[in-house]
């Protein structure tokens, strides 16, 4: 069976949809709450619920698990407690590390593109030490992130014990189903859907730079069925280590992400501008883009949809829909 963390999630439970489907016998570890984040897995026969504080005793003892995806964390960028990230991205990440290890089970992790900060080092998913201490993340998610890569790529070069395959996963934009119980969290496409649904328009924010129009700043937007695939292939080649962005490989403006939506939903693109938060603007980004060149040399290549296409299916199939869910 495979262990998934954060299986209730966003990426999470739309991977446990995936290897379900597939009839393999899943588990997640997360914690429910009160919400609606239950309806992410509503559909899914899982072999068990793991709460999170369970999570290591329950992992101590078992045995034959076929991988563990660890994609459980604190993933708010306005997360403030240094404390909590540390203990829950950090050192929750490294007893998973280390299990994993020990009983010879493959491991995949969720890093971040946070971790690549304003951009100023690049987007090169390098795993060198000189490569990594380049890099300067923005908020105490993204330093979490990357004190965990480094400390990861240490264990491995320093040829301590680690697990048969591992696989650090930098995500870009990731947007697409089960994403509803993210609030101020979601993707800008459902951000977007909303607003358009509710008023006919889009308020995005203005640039504040001059080199970007307003609209015109650019990120990654990745479809997250192409992430599941990423990683459903990793787990099937069972081969291939290493830190690996997961981005579409393009930067797309906020304007072509907001046209695209509008097109879905076969309305006339009406966008307006608000000044970005003054709080946000030293930690703004203005260009993201995943280099792809590492996850293509180690075998991966299939396409990424493009924001057109991705958004397309996120709309027809799921957002436009009765029900929303995967």
């Amino acid at each position: 069976m495979y262990l998934v963390t954060g299986g209730a999630g966003f990426i999470g439970s739309n991977l446990a949809a995936r290897l379900v489907e597939r009839g393999e016998r899943v588990v997640i570890a997360d914690s429910l709450g009160q919400d609606e984040k239950w309806l992410n897995i509503a559909k899914l026969l899982l072999e068990d619920i793991v709460p999170p504080q369970e999570l290591l005793g329950w992992l101590e003892g078992r045995r034959g698990l076929k991988g563990v995806i660890h994609l459980g964390a604190i993933s708010s960028t306005t997360e403030t407690d240094l404390d909590r990230l540390v203990a829950n991205n950090l050192r929750l990440s490294q007893e998973v590390w280390r299990l994993c290890a020990r009983q010879r089970v493959p491991l995949l992790y969720a890093s971040s593109a946070a971790t690549y900060g304003d951009g100023s080092a690049g987007f090169e998913d390098d795993a060198s030490p000189e490569a990594l201490a380049r890099l300067r993340p923005l908020n105490g998610y993204g330093w979490s992130k990357h004190l965990f890569d480094r400390w990861a790529l240490r264990e491995v070069a320093e040829g301590r014990e680690r697990p048969p395959q591992w696989a650090g996963l930098k995500f870009f934009n990731v947007y697409g189903p089960n994403e509803y119980h993210k609030g101020g969290q979601r993707s800008v496409a459902h951000h977007v859907f909303g607003q358009v649904e509710e008023s006919g328009s889009a308020t995005l924010f203005a640039s504040h730079h001059p080199d970007y129009a307003d609209g015109e700043q650019l990120r990654d937007f990745v479809y997250v069925g192409d992430c599941v695939s990423v990683m459903e292939w990793l787990l099937e080649e069972g081969q291939v280590s290493g830190l690996f962005n997961i981005g579409s490989g393009e930067a797309q403006s906020f304007n072509r992400l907001a046209r695209a939506v509008f097109a879905a939903m076969n309305r006339k693109p009406i966008i307006s501008y608000r000044p970005t938060p003054e709080q946000l603007r030293p930690r703004y980004q203005y260009y993201t883009k995943a280099e792809m060149g590492r996850l293509r040399a180690a075998g991966y290549d299939k396409p990424f949809l493009s924001v057109e296409d991705g958004v397309q299916r996120y709309l027809h199939d799921y957002l436009l829909r009765e029900d929303p869910y995967r």
